[in-house]
Protein backbone atom coordinates (compact mmCIF):
# COMPACT_ATOMS: atom_id res chain seq x y z
CA UNK A 1 0.00 0.00 0.00
CA UNK A 2 1.28 3.10 -0.87
CA UNK A 3 1.78 6.08 1.76
CA UNK A 4 0.70 9.62 1.55
CA UNK A 5 2.01 12.60 2.98
CA UNK A 6 -0.93 15.40 3.41
CA UNK A 7 0.40 19.15 3.80
CA UNK A 8 -2.17 21.16 6.29
CA UNK A 9 -1.04 24.16 5.62
CA UNK A 10 -3.89 26.04 7.79
CA UNK A 11 -4.15 29.53 8.02
CA UNK A 12 -1.17 30.35 6.55
CA UNK A 13 0.71 31.80 4.45
CA UNK A 14 -0.40 35.49 4.48
CA UNK A 15 0.74 36.17 0.73
CA UNK A 16 -0.04 34.41 -2.49
CA UNK A 17 3.38 34.69 -3.78
CA UNK A 18 4.37 32.95 -0.51
CA UNK A 19 1.59 30.19 -1.60
CA UNK A 20 2.85 29.62 -5.11
CA UNK A 21 6.70 29.20 -3.55
CA UNK A 22 5.33 27.24 -1.16
CA UNK A 23 3.30 24.68 -3.17
CA UNK A 24 6.41 24.55 -6.46
CA UNK A 25 8.72 23.57 -3.44
CA UNK A 26 6.13 21.13 -2.03
CA UNK A 27 5.05 19.20 -5.33
CA UNK A 28 6.32 15.89 -4.48
CA UNK A 29 4.56 12.71 -6.07
CA UNK A 30 2.91 10.96 -2.90
CA UNK A 31 1.74 14.54 -1.27
CA UNK A 32 -1.47 15.86 -0.70
CA UNK A 33 -1.34 19.66 -0.38
CA UNK A 34 -4.15 21.19 1.80
CA UNK A 35 -3.68 25.10 1.55
CA UNK A 36 -6.63 27.31 2.62
CA UNK A 37 -9.39 27.52 0.34
CA UNK A 38 -8.58 31.14 -1.05
CA UNK A 39 -5.46 29.69 -2.25
CA UNK A 40 -7.09 27.06 -3.95
CA UNK A 41 -6.99 27.57 -7.56
CA UNK A 42 -3.68 29.04 -7.77
CA UNK A 43 -1.96 26.44 -5.49
CA UNK A 44 -4.00 23.79 -8.16
CA UNK A 45 -2.78 25.17 -10.99
CA UNK A 46 0.96 25.29 -9.63
CA UNK A 47 1.17 21.52 -8.86
CA UNK A 48 2.56 18.97 -11.22
CA UNK A 49 3.32 16.03 -8.88
CA UNK A 50 1.09 16.37 -5.63
CA UNK A 51 -2.79 16.27 -4.86
CA UNK A 52 -4.97 19.21 -4.01
CA UNK A 53 -6.46 18.57 -1.04
CA UNK A 54 -8.81 21.20 1.15
CA UNK A 55 -9.52 21.59 5.02
CA UNK A 56 -12.95 21.34 5.06
CA UNK A 57 -16.23 21.86 3.16
CA UNK A 58 -20.10 22.15 3.57
CA UNK A 59 -21.97 19.32 3.06
CA UNK A 60 -24.32 20.60 0.26
CA UNK A 61 -23.44 21.18 -3.21
CA UNK A 62 -24.40 24.30 -3.41
CA UNK A 63 -26.98 26.83 -2.11
CA UNK A 64 -27.43 29.86 0.25
CA UNK A 65 -24.92 28.96 2.89
CA UNK A 66 -23.16 32.10 4.00
CA UNK A 67 -19.25 31.98 4.11
CA UNK A 68 -19.50 28.37 3.17
CA UNK A 69 -17.31 26.20 0.41
CA UNK A 70 -19.70 23.79 -1.12
CA UNK A 71 -18.52 20.09 -2.43
CA UNK A 72 -19.35 21.31 -5.79
CA UNK A 73 -16.90 24.26 -5.83
CA UNK A 74 -13.82 21.56 -4.61
CA UNK A 75 -14.57 19.27 -6.81
CA UNK A 76 -15.01 21.50 -9.98
CA UNK A 77 -11.97 23.11 -8.71
CA UNK A 78 -9.82 20.07 -8.64
CA UNK A 79 -9.78 19.26 -4.99
CA UNK A 80 -9.52 15.09 -4.68
CA UNK A 81 -8.74 15.14 -0.72
CA UNK A 82 -10.66 16.72 2.04
CA UNK A 83 -10.27 17.08 5.98
CA UNK A 84 -12.30 17.02 7.61
CA UNK A 85 -13.27 16.22 11.40
CA UNK A 86 -9.77 18.39 12.24
CA UNK A 87 -9.44 18.57 16.27
CA UNK A 88 -8.96 22.33 15.18
CA UNK A 89 -12.34 22.66 14.16
CA UNK A 90 -13.63 20.47 16.55
CA UNK A 91 -12.35 22.88 19.71
CA UNK A 92 -12.24 26.28 18.27
CA UNK A 93 -15.85 26.13 16.02
CA UNK A 94 -17.61 23.37 18.11
CA UNK A 95 -17.89 21.25 14.70
CA UNK A 96 -20.44 18.20 16.04
CA UNK A 97 -19.82 14.75 15.35
CA UNK A 98 -23.38 14.91 13.60
CA UNK A 99 -21.69 17.50 11.37
CA UNK A 100 -18.84 15.95 10.57
CA UNK A 101 -20.88 12.94 9.43
CA UNK A 102 -22.77 15.03 6.96
CA UNK A 103 -19.70 16.00 5.53
CA UNK A 104 -17.97 12.45 5.15
CA UNK A 105 -21.33 10.44 3.99
CA UNK A 106 -21.14 13.93 1.25
CA UNK A 107 -17.73 13.66 0.34
CA UNK A 108 -17.96 9.72 -0.28
CA UNK A 109 -21.24 10.15 -1.73
CA UNK A 110 -19.59 12.80 -4.71
CA UNK A 111 -16.67 9.83 -5.30
CA UNK A 112 -14.09 12.13 -3.38
CA UNK A 113 -11.33 11.20 -0.93
CA UNK A 114 -12.06 11.95 3.11
CA UNK A 115 -9.62 12.07 5.51
CA UNK A 116 -11.31 12.00 8.85
CA UNK A 117 -9.58 13.25 11.99
CA UNK A 118 -10.07 11.61 15.31
CA UNK A 119 -7.45 11.51 18.32
CA UNK A 120 -7.64 12.02 22.03
CA UNK A 121 -6.69 14.92 24.33
CA UNK A 122 -4.68 15.01 26.99
CA UNK A 123 -7.59 14.21 29.86
CA UNK A 124 -8.48 11.19 27.96
CA UNK A 125 -4.87 10.45 27.26
CA UNK A 126 -4.35 10.21 31.17
CA UNK A 127 -6.94 7.93 32.04
CA UNK A 128 -4.89 4.97 29.69
CA UNK A 129 -5.44 3.33 26.65
CA UNK A 130 -8.75 2.08 27.76
CA UNK A 131 -9.77 5.57 27.83
CA UNK A 132 -8.64 6.55 24.57
CA UNK A 133 -9.88 3.80 22.80
CA UNK A 134 -13.40 4.02 23.54
CA UNK A 135 -13.44 7.90 23.22
CA UNK A 136 -12.48 7.30 19.10
CA UNK A 137 -14.55 4.22 19.22
CA UNK A 138 -17.16 6.86 20.09
CA UNK A 139 -16.09 9.80 17.45
CA UNK A 140 -15.67 6.83 14.20
CA UNK A 141 -18.96 5.13 15.20
CA UNK A 142 -20.92 9.19 15.03
CA UNK A 143 -18.70 10.07 12.13
CA UNK A 144 -19.09 7.06 10.51
CA UNK A 145 -22.78 6.38 10.43
CA UNK A 146 -24.57 5.46 6.56
CA UNK A 147 -20.80 4.80 5.19
CA UNK A 148 -21.23 2.02 3.15
CA UNK A 149 -18.59 -0.65 2.65
CA UNK A 150 -18.34 0.34 -1.03
CA UNK A 151 -18.24 4.07 -0.02
CA UNK A 152 -15.09 3.33 1.79
CA UNK A 153 -12.71 2.97 -0.68
CA UNK A 154 -12.49 6.48 -0.20
CA UNK A 155 -12.16 6.59 3.40
CA UNK A 156 -8.79 7.77 5.14
CA UNK A 157 -8.63 8.41 8.89
CA UNK A 158 -5.77 10.33 10.56
CA UNK A 159 -5.16 10.13 14.19
CA UNK A 160 -4.33 12.77 16.08
CA UNK A 161 -2.79 12.72 19.58
CA UNK A 162 -4.05 16.35 19.92
CA UNK A 163 -2.01 16.27 23.81
CA UNK A 164 1.10 15.68 21.48
CA UNK A 165 0.11 18.41 19.03
CA UNK A 166 2.79 20.93 19.72
CA UNK A 167 0.17 24.35 18.70
CA UNK A 168 -2.27 22.52 21.12
CA UNK A 169 -1.30 24.15 23.93
CA UNK A 170 -4.36 23.58 25.84
CA UNK A 171 -3.63 20.18 25.33
CA UNK A 172 -0.16 19.44 25.12
CA UNK A 173 1.73 17.01 27.78
CA UNK A 174 4.96 18.60 26.64
CA UNK A 175 5.84 14.82 25.18
CA UNK A 176 5.55 13.34 21.48
CA UNK A 177 4.07 9.86 21.05
CA UNK A 178 5.57 6.87 20.35
CA UNK A 179 5.57 4.72 17.18
CA UNK A 180 4.45 1.83 19.42
CA UNK A 181 1.86 3.57 21.24
CA UNK A 182 0.23 5.75 17.34
CA UNK A 183 0.32 1.67 16.24
CA UNK A 184 -1.31 0.38 18.91
CA UNK A 185 -4.13 3.29 18.58
CA UNK A 186 -4.02 2.79 14.73
CA UNK A 187 -4.53 -0.50 14.67
CA UNK A 188 -7.66 -0.04 16.84
CA UNK A 189 -9.17 2.09 14.55
CA UNK A 190 -8.81 -0.51 11.51
CA UNK A 191 -10.12 -3.42 13.67
CA UNK A 192 -13.25 -0.61 14.72
CA UNK A 193 -13.74 0.67 11.27
CA UNK A 194 -13.91 -3.13 9.69
CA UNK A 195 -16.47 -3.66 12.50
CA UNK A 196 -18.51 -1.12 12.10
CA UNK A 197 -18.58 -0.94 7.90
CA UNK A 198 -16.55 -3.87 7.22
CA UNK A 199 -14.06 -1.66 5.68
CA UNK A 200 -10.97 -3.84 4.52
CA UNK A 201 -7.82 -2.29 4.42
CA UNK A 202 -8.66 0.97 6.14
CA UNK A 203 -6.00 3.37 5.72
CA UNK A 204 -4.43 5.19 8.81
CA UNK A 205 -2.72 8.51 8.90
CA UNK A 206 -0.19 9.59 12.07
CA UNK A 207 -0.53 13.07 12.63
CA UNK A 208 1.09 14.33 15.93
CA UNK A 209 3.65 17.16 15.70
CA UNK A 210 5.55 15.02 12.63
CA UNK A 211 9.12 16.41 11.65
CA UNK A 212 12.13 16.09 10.03
CA UNK A 213 13.93 14.19 13.15
CA UNK A 214 11.16 12.08 14.09
CA UNK A 215 9.67 11.26 10.58
CA UNK A 216 11.22 7.77 9.55
CA UNK A 217 10.42 6.25 13.37
CA UNK A 218 6.34 6.94 12.13
CA UNK A 219 6.50 6.26 8.08
CA UNK A 220 8.41 3.13 8.46
CA UNK A 221 5.71 1.55 10.45
CA UNK A 222 4.09 -0.93 8.08
CA UNK A 223 0.34 -0.02 9.94
CA UNK A 224 0.86 3.48 9.51
CA UNK A 225 0.04 4.23 6.02
CA UNK A 226 0.93 8.11 5.95
CA UNK A 227 1.21 11.53 7.58
CA UNK A 228 -0.92 14.41 8.19
CA UNK A 229 1.78 17.14 8.56
CA UNK A 230 0.73 20.22 9.71
CA UNK A 231 3.93 22.67 10.73
CA UNK A 232 6.89 20.97 9.04
CA UNK A 233 4.68 21.12 6.04
CA UNK A 234 5.47 25.72 5.85
CA UNK A 235 9.02 24.84 6.16
CA UNK A 236 9.63 23.40 2.48
CA UNK A 237 12.89 22.22 2.33
CA UNK A 238 11.74 20.05 5.71
CA UNK A 239 8.86 19.01 4.00
CA UNK A 240 10.66 17.65 0.62
CA UNK A 241 12.99 15.87 2.64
Amino acid sequence: MKKIIVANWKSNPEKISTAISLARASDKKGAVIAPPHIYLDIVGKTLNNAFLGAQDVFWEKYGPYTGEVSLSQLKNGGVKYIIIGHSERRKYLNETDEMINKKVVAILEENMKVILCVGDTADVHKKGISAVKRHIEKQLKADLKNVSQKMSKNLYVAYEPIWAISTSKSNSLGKADTPEDAVRVISYIKNVVDKKIHGKNIKVLYGGSINIKNVKEFLFEDEINGLLVGGASLRPKEFSR
